[in-house]
């Protein structure tokens, strides 16, 4: 176990966020969370939870006061908006005696990305997670109603990976020496088709489930039905109809960096049996 450190971390109400909570917790360090509305966030106890809102980065300073690491996402509010506050961020860790950074990458570049990795004075690693196994959890209505899911692209590869498994390499970045300017890509143990994950969530629940595919048309209609914006519609379609090689390769960057493996899908189906169940 590594000496107590103080890390605060940002998005800690998001799906990788409250992992990089829980994984500082289980390794016993003190954690803050950062919230722009303390009354309405619920962490485990032993968490600070703290205000502070990204856009407005002098809203940290508080909050940074006593901290050694920090845990940053590159998007903000409802509209994912980049980021452009990151040099004063910066600015705020350096004074407040910051020694450690971890960046959730937003999925290409973005100002505060860019701005954290041309500081030098700063040990900072940037997180490049594939696939979320949680994206699954978009079936469970589906899944609960009629027993199917209705997907696009069957065949495409995904090396998805376990959440808690990004939130465990955060922790040791955030916390051990050794991370300091590299780049993680971070995957799960095995590749798999959207057959192989609709089976492995049957046999979790212990129903059948019916995989239909669509064709391109088929799914956009769908999305769109869903209210997604139209230019996440067309990332969709690139990135299922082309995935890039990183999202469908295992990189072993989680038993590397944590000394365990990835976790698998079916572990994660086994611990969120109960969304896909009626």
């Amino acid at each position: 176990m590594t000496q107590t450190q103080n890390i605060l971390v940002t998005g800690a109400t998001g799906t990788v966020g409250r992992q990089v909570v829980a994984e500082l917790l289980a390794r016993g360090h003190a954690v803050r969370a950062l919230t722009r509305d303390a009354a309405k966030a619920a962490f485990p106890a032993g968490v600070e939870v703290v205000e502070g809102d990204l856009t407005e980065p002098d809203s940290l300073a508080p909050a940074l006061e006593g901290v050694t690491g920090l845990h940053l996402i590159t998007f903000a509010g409802a509209g994912s908006t980049p980021l452009e506050t990151g040099p004063r961020i910066l600015e705020l860790a350096r004074s407040a005696g910051v020694r450690r950074i971890t960046v959730l990458h937003g999925g290409g570049p973005t100002p505060l990305e860019d701005a954290v990795r041309a500081d030098d004075s700063l040990h900072w690693t940037v997180l490049k997670p594939v696939e979320f196994m949680a994206n699954a959890l978009e079936w469970a209505d589906g899944i609960v109603a009629s027993g199917e899911v209705r997907e696009p692209f069957v065949a495409r590869l995904s090396a998805m990976v376990h959440e808690g498994d990004i939130g465990a390499v955060a922790a040791v970045a955030l916390t051990e020496e050794g991370h300091a300017g590299q780049e993680y890509v971070i995957t799960g143990p095995e590749v798999l088709t959207v057959g192989d994950k609709v089976a492995t969530i049957a046999a979790a629940v212990g129903r059948e489930i019916a995989l239909v595919e669509l064709t391109e048309e088929q799914a956009v209609e769908q999305w769109r039905a869903a209210y997604l914006p139209e230019d996440v519609i067309g990332f969709l379609l690139e990135v299922y109809g082309n995935t890039p090689e990183a999202g469908r390769t295992v990189s072993g960057t989680v038993e590397k960096v944590t000394g365990r493996p990835a976790r698998t899908f079916a572990q994660w189906a086994a611990d969120h049996a109960d969304a896909f169940r009626a």
